[in-house]
């Protein structure tokens, strides 16, 4: 009886994260994580003059500065121009579009809860909370960091981890850099994004053909297409 006891208590237990990873990921994958027997510890790696680096410091200082010296530095704008002016049929000066309170109000609204707060140390539950608040002095920061060309300091910190990919271990090169970005910088990018593809959409950028990188498509609609 205390066996069977104890495996029902165990199924409820498992049940749980199963039925709940639709809305809370991070339930389920912290019960995976719980299960596994050892840590994976990143590999030792070769730095340029085929040195082995065996601690973390030495690993961190060498995939730095691969992933910096891959980098390309070359951007469109210097920090602090000013952002281009459009010009119309006409001639006539057009003013760069301005970011929406609503935009913004419902961007926060849709923030997943459950998702890291990242290093700008605001988690989202709080800013989803928060959002009669926050949406328009944030909507405020975002047009004026759309006018200036400048963002802050603060969303330009990210915490990189390395994934491994395919190859050598030793080799850095193998490993692919994934950022974790402040939340406040992600809305800034979703915004932008979605001026970008608009106007891309607007002035018949893309074909009707094009199902790559495009919202609601993927090569499932594009074989249906085809």
């Amino acid at each position: 009886m205390c066996r069977e006891e104890i495996r029902k208590a165990k199924a409820q237990l498992e049940l749980r994260p199963a039925t709940v990873v639709s809305d809370s990921k991070k339930c389920f994958y912290k019960y995976i994580n719980n299960k596994k027997r050892a840590k994976e510890s990143l590999h030792p790696l070769l730095d340029i003059g085929e040195n082995i680096a065996n601690k973390d410091k030495e690993k961190g200082e060498v995939l730095h500065a691969f992933f910096a010296s891959v980098f390309n530095s070359q951007i469109g704008y210097s920090q602090g121009s000013q952002h281009p002016v459009q010009e119309d049929m006409e001639g006539e000066q057009k003013k760069p579009d301005i970011t929406q309170e609503e935009a913004v109000n419902d961007l926060l609204r849709h923030l997943d809860a459950y998702k890291s707060m990242g290093p700008g140390g605001i988690h989202p539950k709080v800013l989803k909370e928060l959002v009669e608040e926050l949406a328009k002095p944030l909507s405020i920061f975002y047009q004026q960091s759309w006018l200036t060309g400048e963002v802050p300091d603060d969303w330009r910190i990210t915490s990189v981890t390395p994934i491994f990919r395919k190859g050598r271990k030793e080799d850095p090169g193998n490993y692919r850099p994934v950022s974790l970005t402040s939340v406040l910088g992600k809305i800034m990018e979703r915004l932008i994004l979605s001026a970008l593809t608009r106007h891309v959409e607007d002035n018949q950028g893309i074909r009707p053909s094009q199902h790559g990188f495009m919202k609601g498509r993927s090569c499932f609609t594009s074989l249906i297409f085809f």
